[in-house]
């Protein structure tokens, strides 16, 4: 695999114990401005505290980049960074972008008009129904659709969208070589291959709750707009939303039933300003201004 210096220390910097997503990008804007610094000198440019310091140097010593590199490039894991002009340009803008990110499949489909669809785990009837009246039209008009792959909503949008033909994104909070939930691996697979599997996370990484919140970032951030089908009034599908408007996205909610739980959050964020959804051309007409 193909690396400039940047990409390669950025590429070893994402193995690395110890850092998050910010203190990445503040260790990356000290290496633009000076290529040659030492490890111990990004960890002060990150101001680490003593305990992710000597996780940082640790991990960063640990590491056999080149053993890595031909480990990636093995299981055709590909990556592109922040630096790199395919990076998807909506993401760049977020607070706290992921300076890399871990890819399977088509990268050209994070070009195209991206719709975030996100729900309950535990959806109801009524949340499938609306899936199967919305996406026709929606993947008739070239929408891409982008969600977490979790048990529920998320898993349906893409199996609905690949059977109907379109093209979709899945964003996990995992490595991509963890299927989670399991029952997802075939699903993983066919969109690896055939779609786009993205992480901000390395191989080997464990399905850790702290990093579905982080994932959800991603997939609000890279989209046009965020579609809530159905979800209870505290859900990761919420703060996909509310992350979407932190943005300025579009946020759409399908209304429900008053006494069914699994539409107290959509519902709830008709009341705070997201647009009610009853047909797929109420999303288009704004995508499409």
């Amino acid at each position: 695999m193909q690396t400039t210096n940047l990409d390669q220390l950025l590429f070893h910097l994402t193995l690395c114990k110890g850092i998050g997503a910010t203190s990445r990008i503040r260790m990356l804007s000290s290496l633009i401005d000076d290529p040659h610094l030492t490890a111990h000198d990004l960890a002060k440019c990150a101001q680490l505290n003593s305990t992710n310091k000597k996780l940082f140097l640790d991990s960063f010593a640990a590491i056999r980049i080149e053993e890595s590199l031909d480990e990636y490039q093995n299981k055709q894991i590909k990556w592109v960074s922040i630096l790199d002009k395919s990076y998807p340009e909506y993401l760049k803008h977020i607070y706290n972008p992921p300076a890399l990110l871990f890819y399977q499949g088509n990268l050209t489909l994070l070009t195209g008009n991206l719709l975030a669809i996100v729900g309950s785990r535990l959806n109801s009837t009524y949340g499938e129904e609306a899936l199967a009246l919305l996406l026709p039209e929606l993947i008739t008009n070239n929408i891409i659709t982008v969600s977490g792959l979790a048990k529920g909503i998320d898993q349906k949008a893409h199996k609905k969208t690949i059977e109907l033909g379109g093209r979709t994104i899945a964003v996990i909070g995992t490595g991509l070589d963890q299927f989670y939930p399991f029952e997802n691996e075939k699903l993983q697979r066919d969109i690896a291959k055939n779609h786009l599997l993205i992480s901000e996370y390395p191989l080997g990484t464990k399905p850790l709750k702290q990093h579905f919140p982080m994932r959800n970032r991603i997939i609000a951030g890279l989209s046009l707009g965020t579609l809530v089908i159905e979800a209870k009034y505290r859900s990761g599908s919420l703060i996909t939303a509310n992350l979407a408007l932190q943005e300025g996205r579009e946020v759409f909610a399908v209304p429900g039933n008053i006494t069914n739980p699994y539409s107290e959050g959509t519902n709830d964020l008709i009341l705070h300003g997201a647009k009610s959804v009853l047909t797929a051309e109420h999303i288009l007409e704004e995508l499409n201004r």
